[in-house]
């Protein structure tokens, strides 16, 4: 669905009128010249100056003939003053690719209403000249613009519509915006923003539009709802805030269209949405909801899109065969059981629906024919219902120990290996099986554009030069998610390699170049790779980059899937451009397949290898004892490795390399358990701390294995993140992640360079984030801890200032039967000095 200008045709008829008034007026000369620093600070090289702005010429506005879509050239003038005058009171340049800063002389247009400046590559920020403007429409999206959101925005009392999606922006959303008491559509997705969203948004009474998604926020949905009850487009995905959904949102009867997706946190049952029969769009996914889908959805009979998925709804499927609108029903992964309705079965083909990956009663032909044909609806009648047992029970001909798939592509040969084709258009709700050995499943649809099939499989929209370039010509893509399926495997352990190339995206200077694509990777059915960027993995685009991973294979069956979780953007280089990409995928045996029968292997040439591989151990153990590797008691690393740690491993060559042999210059501080080093940037781009156990440290494996086994645990914002750890012969190494303003002690008592001036609302900051991580940790998490050891060293900074706590070496599970818990001090004493010395 394409943005809608905030403009009646009674409005556009006013220019169309105020343009053919132009061929007698003129442009006041102020206006030219402010137009003309404009379009230097723009960047744009365009404008006739040789003519009047107002007349209509080409270079003024766009031809109604124009090919480019995604382009407008536009100035609109009001020349209904006397005298014969112009003025400019519209500006509209978007797509054009401009490279410069926002014009600080736009305030010398005086009567200018409207600024539309979306899809260019401008960056900065937000001139203070503007807080003086009369902009009643402004439109900033699709840029490169970052730092915070400037407070003087809140001045612009006129504005009606501020768009800002799809920007770098940073920090909290400024207290200021309350004052914007006009405004009607507020777009803050796909930026960089933290914290708590104001409770000052709530005087925002005639917001009809308001989206908030891919942010950082942080704490639970805020409960605004009562405010806004002339909303009608309400846009909540990924954005960082914990659920559950307040039940004030039943408020919002005029809602049209509701997003809510990727809540982290407390769940809740379904919310009540009784009275929002005007619904055209409903999305809950992947918000924790329990129970039962309500039976007033057969109510609203305007519904077109209804998204349920990855929750965990129980019961039957109520009848929506009276929504006669319906297109797309997703109601993936859930709980849902009972019998299939009815009246799914006899929908037709106007609806495409996806019920997979649910616990249904109804037993099926495990031929996987045409016995589900209406069920996971798709242009080859096949479907997704209970695919697990599909794939499990079809029977193979034979035993397979690979599987090589060009993604989206034509059959191909790299090297000896043959990449079978896979160019099935896919779908929003697909099943493609075809082949014996593999298949996969595609669920989702792109909101916000009409999509066809061909939508779902990306094509390079440049030369490729890298190594076996033909398998990254083209790749399949969905918007939500898709499985690959390797069946007929032999048990055992298999390599599996994942080949990706960002051919969509561009890394020039062009809005083509804003697009952030983020997605996760599940390996039977264990999350692999969180928030996985390919252009920042393979450090750009049209660069392949392979990630593998070993999974275990055994009934027979692998399963790939690549998920969205509603992180980056949507609408950059155009809308619909999102979602997970596979360049192609090769699964290989991580063991000697068996003899196939053709080739004999000579008894000598078998005892020699077996003679030489006993040599090559005795010559090691040889080595290990001489070392003094090998005694009477078991060794540390081995005592550790042999613990089920539930966290990453990372080799000591790799972080060795990574802090330049442990370089002073990379030291940024020291604790009980040893130095701290910034070690630099992990492959994903992840800037992360490494703490090494000192020789000298009194805490040992103990405290070791207790501060992984305490935050493998917990994830909470205000709690520091442990990526990995590293176990190699004497090495215990924790690997964190990085927090750019070092300790609180440093911040407040470190040397005079390093300490910040923190304001009064920057230490309510840290002090309420402290209480938080400390709250979560006694009474919200699962695991209810002992901290014991909190003082300023053990507090962290990040850029924002966000404490977390971290250190929980000392850190004690407290039982809930336990009413009294020692307060004596576990960790290092910390004395501080006066002046004086006392």
């Amino acid at each position: 669905m394409k943005r809608v200008l905030p403009y009646t045709s009674f409005t556009v008829a006013v220019f169309l009128l105020v343009l053919c008034m132009a061929a007698q007026a003129a442009t006041p000369d102020n206006e030219v010249k402010a137009l003309g620093e404009i379009g230097v600070q723009l960047g744009k090289k365009d404008w006739n100056f040789k003519v009047d702005p107002c007349i209509n010429e080409s270079s003024w506005l766009t031809p109604k003939l124009d090919s480019r879509p995604l382009y407008n050239n536009s100035l609109f003038c009001n020349c209904s003053y006397p005298d014969s005058v112009c003025h400019v009171i519209g500006l509209f340049l978007q797509g054009q690719d401009l490279d410069g800063v926002l014009p600080r002389a736009l305030v010398k247009l005086p009567y200018l209403k409207s600024l539309h400046l979306t899809l260019n590559y401008l960056s900065g920020n937000i001139p203070h000249e503007w807080a003086s403007t009369q902009l009643e429409f402004l439109s900033l999206s699709m840029n490169n613009l970052s730092g915070p959101l400037p407070s003087f925005l809140g001045n612009i009392t006129t504005l009606t519509f501020l768009g800002i999606e799809n920007n770098l922006f940073s920090g909290m959303v400024p207290l200021a915006l309350g004052k914007l008491v006009n405004l009607e559509n507020l777009i803050l997705s796909a930026n960089n923003f933290s914290g708590e969203l104001p409770v000052a948004l709530t005087n925002l009474t005639k917001l009809t539009e308001l989206r908030i998604s891919s942010n950082n926020f942080t704490g639970r949905m805020p409960d605004f709802f009562r405010s806004w009850k002339q909303l009608q487009k309400l846009e909540i995905q990924a954005s960082g805030f914990e659920g559950p959904i307040p039940p004030s949102i039943s408020i919002l009867s005029n809602l049209t269209e509701l997003r809510i997706s990727d809540l982290v946190g407390e769940g809740s049952k379904f919310p009540n949405l009784s009275s929002m029969m005007l619904m055209h769009r409903l999305m809950l996914r992947s918000c924790n909801i329990t129970g039962s889908i309500p039976s007033y959805i057969s109510d609203m009979k305007r519904i077109q899109i209804l998204d349920l998925s990855f929750n965990r709804l129980e019961g039957s499927v109520p009848d929506l065969s009276g929504l006669e609108k319906l297109q797309f029903m997703y109601l993936t992964r859930n709980l849902l059981n009972g019998p299939i309705p009815d009246w799914i079965k006899g929908s037709g083909n106007q609806l495409q629906l996806d019920l997979s990956y649910n616990s249904f009663s109804e037993s099926y032909d495990p031929a996987c024919g045409d016995a589900f044909k209406n069920v996971f609806k798709s242009s080859s009648g096949r479907d997704n219902l209970i695919l697990g047992e599909c794939l499990k029970n079809v029977p193979c001909s034979k035993d397979r120990y690979s599987m090589h798939i060009n993604c989206g592509g034509n059959a191909i040969t790299i090297g000896k290996i043959m990449y079978e084709a896979d160019n099935d258009p896919g779908g929003s709700a697909k099943f493609f099986h075809e082949k014996e050995n593999w298949g996969f499943s595609s669920t989702g649809h792109f909101w916000d554009v009409d999509t066809s099939l061909n939508d779902y499989i990306a094509n390079n929209v440049s030369i490729l030069t890298m190594n076996e370039s033909e398998l990254y010509t083209s790749a399949r893509l969905s918007p939500l998610s898709f499985t690959y399926y390797a069946r007929c495997l032999a048990k055992g352990t298999y390599k599996v390699k994942l080949h990706f190339a960002e051919i969509v995206i561009r890394d020039n200077r062009s809005f083509y170049s804003l697009g952030r694509r983020i997605f996760d990777i599940y390996v039977q059915e264990k999350l692999a790779w969180k928030d996985f960027d390919i252009e920042s993995s393979a450090r750009g685009v049209d660069k392949a980059v392979v990630k593998e991973h070993k999974a275990n294979v055994v009934d027979n069956v692998l399963m790939i899937r690549f998920y969205w979780a509603g992180k980056g953007t949507t609408a950059a280089p155009k809308r619909g451009t999102y979602g997970p990409l596979i360049s192609a995928i090769s699964v290989e045996p991580d063991f000697i397949p068996p003899h196939d029968g053709k080739k004999k292997i000579s008894i000598v040439v078998l005892v020699g290898a077996v003679v030489l591989v006993l040599l090559l151990i005795f010559i090691i153990l040889g080595i290990l004892w001489w070392k003094g590797f090998l005694g009477g008691r078991t060794s540390r690393e081995n005592e550790l490795k042999g613990l089920d740690l539930q966290t990453r491993f990372l080799t000591y060559r790799q972080i060795k390399a990574a802090t330049n042999n442990y370089n002073p210059t990379n030291k940024i501080g020291e604790g009980g358990f040893g130095p701290v080093y910034k070690q630099g940037i992990l492959l994903d781009g992840t800037v992360i701390a490494v703490k090494q156990l000192s020789p000298k440290s009194k805490q040992g494996s103990r405290e070791f294995v207790n501060e992984i086994g305490m935050i493998s645990g917990l994830q909470h914002p205000n709690l520091v993140r442990l990526y990995g750890c590293c176990i190699e012969g004497k090495h215990l190494l924790l690997v964190y992640e990085y927090m750019e303003n070092n300790s609180l002690a440093h911040t407040l008592f470190g040397p005079a360079d390093g300490r910040l001036k923190l304001d009064w609302p920057a230490r309510q900051k840290i002090c309420i984030g402290i209480a938080r991580g400390l709250a979560f940790l006694h009474e919200e998490s699962t695991l209810k801890v002992v901290h014991r050891d909190i003082k300023t060293t053990n507090v962290l900074l990040d850029r924002d200032l966000n404490p977390k706590i971290s250190d929980f070496g000392l850190a004690k599970l407290n039982e809930e039967e336990n009413t009294h818990i020692s307060t004596r001090i576990a960790g290092t004493m910390l004395l501080f000095y006066n002046r004086k010395g006392f």
